[in-house]
């Protein structure tokens, strides 16, 4: 439920206490009051979420209205006390017009915002360059890319070229801030090597596409609901949103610095998939909750922008999926490691002599030209009444680990090593 507080020329408050009461308004009250020029009447109403539009619809038509809206929940208790509890269970999500003004009201400060995108830069940098993940975690609370991400599917869905435009100016603006930041430390610190947590970072799924779709639709269904309608925080969705952003950008910065230009692809594929992924879900989710391009106190919105850009969306993401099932592996070393990891188990558990102990797979951080270096590193114990020598075992297991991998035609150079280790006696 909102409070407005509504004033009208003196003479128009009954008109006004009308119109909620039509709305269904509780807790209508009208006061005579004098104002800046002439006498008038102030009317405050409590109306639920829902009716917000209607009602600001049907006060347009009253001249010299102003109307100032409150945009936190309010409890409106009425008789009977017996009903109170009832009262207050009918959480409704936000009107359209207020989620389009609170996305206009985030577009403030540039110094503010692009002071922001500078400290996760830092804080981003140093969590990649001392692989601490605590502190990849505090780059994502702090990096303001949520905002601009989220308002470019409200421009999206409203169909307003000047939000969008505006949005998605200060989205790359604030990567860039960021990427800026991380490249000119590692420049000033001499970093020559990428770190562990870089290549674990850049190493891409093929599932990648579902983080934005999810964090899209999370982000518009949390500035939909009413603050009052679930458990979930904003800082919660704005760290889902912001969870592929900060630390890819920080990779660009950081592999364009030492010459990783593998690494560098693989960031910005990111922080693309980021935008496209999180506009098209969360401007779906924006139209299904009732943001047109035509609204009360709002028409600058073209019909012809969303279904424009909604395409634009889509053909941008089909067109990097593309590109990214295209490139084996490249950008898709995080689903492949894992597939390749499978086929070394089921290769050892075909083999009646051992019993696997552990396997690692994982694509190595060293960039040796022309191949795609896939490290399989394995750990077997011999099983009890097994005659064969450890050397025969370890031949045998690498040369199948190989052979099995080869056959997969992922594009890769499998480099097996096969330890066997015999408990002590």
């Amino acid at each position: 439920m909102r409070q407005l507080i509504i004033q009208v020329p003196r003479g128009q408050g009954k008109e006004v206490l009308e119109i909620a009461k039509s709305l269904d308004g509780t807790n209508l009250a009208q006061f005579e009051a004098m104002g800046s020029e002439d006498l008038i009447d102030l009317v405050l109403v409590h109306i639920s979420n829902r009716q917000v539009e209607k009602l600001l619809t049907k006060l347009e038509d009253i001249n010299k209205v102003h109307i100032t809206l409150l945009p936190t929940g309010i409890i409106a208790l009425r008789p009977p006390a017996s009903q109170a509890p009832e009262q207050v269970k009918n959480v409704e999500e936000r009107s359209p017009l207020e989620i389009f003004l609170g996305g206009l009201q985030s577009i403030g400060s540039w110094k503010g915002f692009l002071g922001y995108a500078a400290a996760a830069g830092f804080v981003v940098w140093i969590g990649l360059y001392t692989n601490t993940t605590y502190l990849l975690t505090a780059a994502m609370l702090i990096a303001p890319f949520a905002g601009p991400a989220m308002n470019v599917a409200i421009a999206t869905a409203r169909g307003d070229k000047q939000l969008l435009w505006r949005s998605i100016l200060r989205y790359f603006s604030a990567l860039g801030v960021t990427i800026a930041v991380t490249a000119i430390l590692s420049l000033i610190l001499q970093q020559d090597i990428a770190t562990s947590s870089m290549i674990d970072t850049s190493q891409i799924s093929s599932v990648a596409v579902l983080i934005p779709l999810a964090a899209g639709a999370a982000g518009a269904l949390n500035l939909v609901q009413s603050e009052r309608s679930s458990l979930v925080s904003g800082a919660a969705t704005g760290m889902l949103v912001a969870a592929s952003l900060a630390p890819p950008a920080g990779i660009v910065g950081m592999a364009g610095a030492i010459g990783r230009w593998d690494m560098v692809i693989s960031g910005l594929f990111l922080l693309l998939l980021q935008l496209v992924g999180i506009n098209f879900t969360a401007a779906l989710v924006f139209r299904f909750y009732g943001l047109s391009s035509q609204g009360v106190r709002y028409k600058r919105g073209k019909r012809w922008l969303f279904p424009v850009t909604l395409a634009l969306t889509v053909a941008v993401l089909v067109s990097l999926l593309t590109w990214q099932f295209a490139q084996t592996p490249n950008l898709q070393r995080s689903t492949l490691a894992q597939r390749a990891n499978a086929e070394v188990q089921k290769v050892v558990s075909q083999n009646a002599s051992v019993d696997l102990v552990e396997a690692n797979v994982r694509f190595t951080g060293t960039n040796i030209k022309g191949q795609n270096t896939l490290l399989s590193v394995v750990y077997v114990q011999p099983r009890q009444g097994v005659s064969v020598s450890k050397e025969e075992i370890s031949s045998r297991l690498k040369r199948e680990i190989q052979t099995r991998l080869q056959q997969q035609n992922l594009n890769i150079t499998p480099l097996v090593d096969v330890n066997v280790l015999e408990p002590t006696k």
